[in-house]
């Protein structure tokens, strides 16, 4: 009967510290091996770009996500969308308007753990100064040492007033799909 009560404990001290040790915390972001694309139709077409200059910050600790935080502040003016002709349009009033909004703001409000490390996390997305409330769903992909955070949603224009004007018809889809690769080493 003595050697029961001590196994016990032992048992469960090594479970909890088992548990423990499976956490892991990702604090900081490589900008270089991350990534922000975009695709959407243009008269039927699909176009793909992608924002090369973007700052982000992390703290996510996988044994508890619904702590976690993240801030992406992208460079609205470093959009690749195949042409140089497209880039500079994109830049004007109509579209972001970058001279007088030069970044695209996310920051997190709140993150729920959905399973199978996949999360939904919401957000306020400020694009041209205007700020809506999106929901992105982000599955993390653990790999020797490196979080790697895949996301996605859907952009709808007309929230935040891009591509008013002539492009407000049908040239251009209404929905813009976004994805991101945000790569983490593990802390």
């Amino acid at each position: 009967m003595r050697l029961r009560f001590p196994c016990s404990i032992a048992l469960a001290v090594t479970v909890i510290m088992g548990a423990w040790a499976q956490a892991t915390e990702y604090t900081r972001v490589n900008p270089t091996a991350s990534a922000i694309s975009f695709t959407f139709k243009q008269m039927g077409s699909e176009v793909y770009g992608t924002f090369s200059r973007f700052e982000a910050t992390l703290e996510f600790d996988t044994a508890n996500p619904t702590a976690a935080h993240t801030r992406l502040v992208i460079d609205m003016a470093s959009i690749d969308a195949g042409s140089s002709d497209a880039n500079l349009e994109l830049q004007k009033p109509a579209w972001f308007n970058t001279p007088q909004f030069p970044q695209g703001v996310f920051e997190s409000t709140r993150v729920k753990d959905v399973g199978e490390n996949r999360y939904a996390v919401d957000g306020d997305l400020t694009i041209r100064g205007m700020t809506r409330q999106v929901q992105v769903q982000v599955e993390l992909n653990p790999q020797s040492g490196i979080g790697l955070f895949n996301g996605e949603f859907i952009l709808d224009r007309d929230l935040f007033g891009i591509g008013a004007s002539e492009w407000a018809d049908s040239v251009v889809s209404k929905d813009i799909k976004i994805k991101f690769r945000i790569v983490a080493p593990e802390r």
